[in-house]
């Protein structure tokens, strides 16, 4: 496989929103109910809306043989918004590579952590690459509850 990870371009937007429910109904499905898989890949999400929420993040798109692989985004006071690696391409270090590129830009413009609000489905991930739980939260999306865990993870290493 080959792998590249690039900058975002605004015409990926509408690629990236399909690989977000696919893997949310794929992937996360192993770890949320159904009524919550459906309210958060909701077919209703706007997607000119979905669109402008890349606008002012650093936003990186992985793509396998050159096939849209994954994405994740860094808000500028160093909050992961959305990090997702498509359902086909699960295991195979795309994550990996797109933390890389997070965190490399994040050390570049002086941040020192990052934080994110963790899927339990990502949670032995970010563990993985350092992260540490601040605290288990419940949030209301749609009208549907879900547990999903804060974490953290300092870059002075």
């Amino acid at each position: 496989m080959t792998l590249t990870i690039r900058p975002f371009h605004l015409d990926d937007a509408p690629a990236l929103l399909r690989l977000f429910r696919d893997t949310i109904r794929r992937v996360n499905c192993r770890d949320y109910a159904p009524e919550q898989v459906e309210a958060w890949a909701s077919d209703e999400i706007d997607e000119a809306a979905w669109a402008s929420r890349f606008l002012g993040r650093f936003v990186v798109v992985a793509e396998a043989d050159g096939q849209i692989a994954g994405f994740a985004e860094l808000e500028p006071n160093g909050h992961l918004d959305r990090v997702f690696v498509s359902a086909d391409h699960q295991g195979q270090g795309i994550g990996h590579a797109l933390l890389d590129a997070i965190e490399a830009e994040a050390r570049r413009v002086g941040l020192q952590q990052l934080d994110a609000d963790v899927s339990l489905t990502a949670l032995p991930f970010f563990e993985r690459r350092g992260f540490t739980t601040r605290s288990p939260q419940v949030v209301t999306l749609r009208g549907v509850e879900f547990r999903n865990v804060r974490m953290i993870r300092a870059l002075d290493d």
